[in-house]
């Protein structure tokens, strides 16, 4: 049988090459020694006769080192994975429960992870959504960082592109019908207030009545998500909704007892009878730092209120917001604009050398 490759080699670098007697193509060996040259053309040789057998023999090859690789699947890793999230919030465990139930990684959970193909991949993420492949990129580099999977199934410039769907604030008249079919004091005190605040719904339902100080009207808390502080000064409008909430405890006792999902399913339902679409409970945080960029009020303050971890991050937020820019002369007349922030929690004080 006529050998598909072989060795040739460069007289200037000494390096040794595989020939391919069909395409005419050279490929390194990477070496100058020809005994090893000589066992990689003969692993390259018979790879191309059997495949099937040189297969089962780089399982045995790499069950030696680890015995478990050939018994490894991907359900096992989406396990792993979930196990290694225990510390993490409930609401990120859900998440990922989430993730690991869809119906377009049914393909791959029995499949062990050393016959993993690009196509196997590719395959899960045109029948999924953004989230899946979002998903499954965590899996991915979960099991290549366990020493699971001997080489990547896709390399970075093979992943598919994520485009997520474009987003936007609720706007005044959404809102307000909202409100007007809303029954239930809580609820209805629920939308008055995230309009207001601009809070997650998760950080929303969290405050309590010590997260209020009334004696400087702030509303201070650290966000579930990021653990990153949110100062917020109020009005007269969320002075009067806070007037008619719980004094101590929660301030939306019933509401907080639900799941991020399940308030999020009622919130949809909600909006597809009044014929709202696109927006989400989440829309309200986009609609906060939209007002406060068409109103000039300054970035820093607004990132701050939010509670977001960084100013990129906000101006995503606030991007669609229709901004008049004044006149610097104007604005400078107006003081008003001008609101001292209160210092931000646990703040460490500086060295004596640095106090004036």
């Amino acid at each position: 049988m006529k050998q598909k490759f072989r060795l040739y080699r460069r007289g200037a670098s000494g390096r040794y090459y595989a020939h391919d007697n069909i395409t005419g193509q050279q490929q390194s060996l990477g070496t100058s020694d020809r005994a090893e040259a000589l066992r990689l053309l003969c692993a390259k040789n018979e790879a191309e006769f059997q495949p099937a057998f040189n297969a089962h023999l780089a399982r045995t090859y790499l069950s030696a080192g680890d015995p478990q690789i050939v018994r490894r699947n991907w359900r096992w890793v989406m396990e792993a994975l979930q196990k290694s999230k225990a510390n993490w919030s409930k609401s990120t465990q859900d998440r990922y429960q989430s993730s690991m139930s869809e119906k377009a990684l049914d393909p791959i959970r029995d499949l062990p992870l050393i016959e993993s193909r690009p196509e196997h991949f590719l395959t899960v993420m045109q029948d999924g959504t953004v989230s899946t492949n979002i998903f499954l990129r965590r899996l991915h580099g979960f099991a290549l960082g366990m020493k699971w999977l001997p080489w990547p199934v896709l390399t970075s410039r093979q992943w598919p592109r994520i485009r997520f769907k474009s987003r936007r604030g609720i706007t005044w008249e959404e809102h307000q019908k909202l409100l007007a079919r809303e029954k239930d004091p809580e609820k209805h005190a629920f939308l008055e207030l995230i309009w207001h605040v601009g809070a997650a719904q998760i950080d929303l339902v969290s405050l309590t009545a010590e997260n209020v100080d009334w004696s400087n009207r702030i509303i201070s808390y650290s966000r579930r998500k990021t653990g990153k502080p949110a100062i917020l000064r109020f009005g007269d409008a969320v002075t009067a909704i806070l007037r008619r909430l719980p004094t101590s405890g929660p301030l939306f006792p019933k509401w907080s007892k639900l799941t991020s999902a399940q308030r999020a399913d009622r919130f949809h339902t909600r909006c597809e009878t009044l014929g709202i679409q696109g927006v989400s409970l989440h829309s309200y945080r986009y609609a906060w730092a939209e007002r406060a960029a068409e109103a000039g009020y300054p970035e820093r303050y607004a990132q701050q209120a939010l509670g977001h971890a960084s100013a990129a991050i906000h101006r995503a937020y606030a991007k669609k917001a229709r901004v008049v820019i004044p006149a610097l002369e104007d604005y400078e007349r107006d003081k008003s604009k001008v609101v001292p922030m209160p210092c931000a929690i646990d703040t460490v004080p500086l060295p004596a050398s640095r106090q004036d």
